[in-house]
């Protein structure tokens, strides 16, 4: 991105991102981090569905990701609407935090938006992670329209910070944090708190 401004630029000492050894596999399709995630559940009905793949490159910090602009993400007649666009950029920076196994939230996100995007679109995604800095984790993300080569649409640099489970429980809505915690699958209990907001 162009003037990135200075919250989103990597400290000179800050370190190369590595993959975690019990990160998902190259290629392995992450699944939703919870049913009711607007970026990626599929328990919720307009939400994006948005699906992400860990990279192919083993030794990167990567992900791809696609998800399909559907009548009811528009915002002018016929086209995304940028706030979707957004999440999905949010969303898909978001799971790259699967790759380095820590929970983190988004501190900043600064998007451009390129060109308009149609309904009936695949947008294809791809993020990395460019630096880690203590709880700071710096990432960046592409977005295509008409194939993964295609001309970019939207693009965004952010900043993750790393977080306790705390965070969810203390500020999440009482309701759900209960619901997610009594879930009877461990693994679905423990993803529930993985990624964002």
């Amino acid at each position: 991105m162009s003037g990135r401004t200075p919250s989103l630029t990597p400290p000179d000492d800050a370190a190369r991102p590595v993959r975690h050894p019990d990160a998902p596999a190259p290629g392995e399709l992450l699944g939703a981090h919870y049913e009711y995630c607007f970026g990626c559940g599929h328990g919720q009905p307009h939400g994006l569905h948005l699906e992400a793949r860990a990279g192919a490159d083993p030794d990167a910090v990567a992900i791809t990701a696609e998800f399909t602009v559907k009548p009811e993400h528009q915002g002018a007649p016929g086209l995304a609407h940028g706030g979707v666009l957004a999440t999905a950029l949010d969303e898909t920076l978001g799971s790259l935090n699967w790759l380095l196994r820590v929970i983190a939230v988004t501190g900043r996100l600064e998007t451009d938006f390129v060109r308009p995007v149609p309904v009936g679109t695949v947008l294809h995604l791809d993020a990395e992670v460019t630096a880690v800095a203590g709880r700071k984790i710096y990432s960046t993300a592409t977005g295509r329209i008409g194939g993964p080569d295609g001309p970019v649409a939207v693009r965004a640099d952010a900043l993750f910070i790393e977080v306790k489970v705390d965070h969810f429980i203390d500020n999440g809505r009482p309701e759900e944090i209960k619901a997610a915690m009594e879930d009877p699958d461990q693994v679905r209990r423990a993803r529930a708190f993985e990624v964002n907001p």
